[in-house]
C-alpha cells in the first residue's frame, strides 16, 4: 500500500514539475484553443436561416432516431473513437517531432476548439440553452475533460522538443529529445483511449438516459 502510494505521489510530482517547467507554453496553448472556442460560437452566431435550418434538422434527427428506439452499436463506436485517437496522437507526435511541424499542431489545437464552441453553440441555438446544455454535457462533456488537456500536454511537448532541439543540435540530445516526446506521447494515448471509453460506455448510456428531456 505504501508503495503504491509512493509512486503515485511520484507520477504526481512529475506531472507537476512537467506544468511549472512548461507554464509559458501551456498558457499559449491554451488561449490558442478558447480562440478556437470563440470562433467556432462566432460562427455560429453568424450562419445564415438556411445553414441554421440544415444544422436543426440534422439535431432534431438525431435526437428523435434515439427517442423511438435506434441502438447505439458500442463496439463499432469504441472502435472508430480509439482509431481516432490513435490516428491524432499519431499525427501530433509525427507533426510534433519535425519541429518545423509547431504551427501545424497549434493550428490543430484551434480547429479543436472551434469544433468544441461549434458543438456547444449549436446544441444551445437549436434546442435552447437548458436543452443544449443538458445534450452537451451527456454526449462531449466527460470524454472531452480528458480529451483536452492530452491535447494540450501533446502540444507542450511539442513545442518543449522544438525548444530543447533549438538549445542543444547535437544528435545526442536530438536522440533524447524524440526518444522524451515519443514517450510522453505514448502516456498520453493511454489517456486518450481512456476517453474512448468513456465516450463509448459511459456518455452514450447518459444520454440515452436523458434523451426523453431533449
Amino acid at each position: 500500500m505504501r508503495q503504491k502510494l509512493k509512486k503515485t505521489s511520484k507520477i504526481t510530482q512529475l506531472i507537476i514539475d512537467h506544468i511549472k517547467y512548461n507554464f509559458k507554453a501551456y498558457i499559449i496553448v491554451s488561449l490558442i484553443f478558447l480562440i478556437g472556442i470563440v470562433l467556432g460560437v462566432f460562427f455560429i452566431n453568424n450562419m445564415t436561416s438556411s445553414q441554421m435550418e440544415e444544422l436543426k434538422t440534422y439535431i432534431t434527427t438525431f435526437i428523435d432516431s434515439l427517442k423511438n428506439g435506434a441502438t447505439i452499436n458500442n463496439l463499432e463506436l469504441l472502435k472508430k473513437s480509439i482509431g481516432s485517437n490513435l490516428l491524432f496522437t499519431f499525427l501530433m507526435w509525427f507533426i510534433g517531432s519535425t519541429v518545423i511541424g509547431i504551427p501545424i499542431v497549434l493550428g490543430i489545437v484551434a480547429f479543436r476548439g472551434f469544433c468544441l464552441g461549434y458543438t456547444i453553440s449549436s446544441s444551445i441555438a437549436i434546442l435552447g440553452t437548458g436543452k443544449g446544455i443538458l445534450f452537451f454535457a451527456t454526449s462531449i462533456l466527460l470524454q472531452n475533460i480528458i480529451f483536452i488537456p492530452c491535447m494540450i500536454s501533446l502540444s507542450v511537448s511539442g513545442i518543449r522538443l522544438y525548444k530543447s532541439i533549438m538549445k542543444d543540435k547535437r544528435k545526442e540530445n536530438i536522440k533524447i529529445e524524440v526518444f522524451r516526446h515519443t514517450i510522453f506521447s505514448l502516456f498520453m494515448l493511454v489517456f486518450l483511449i481512456l476517453s474512448s471509453l468513456i465516450e463509448t460506455y459511459v456518455s452514450t448510456n447518459l444520454l440515452l438516459l436523458c434523451i426523453q428531456y431533449l
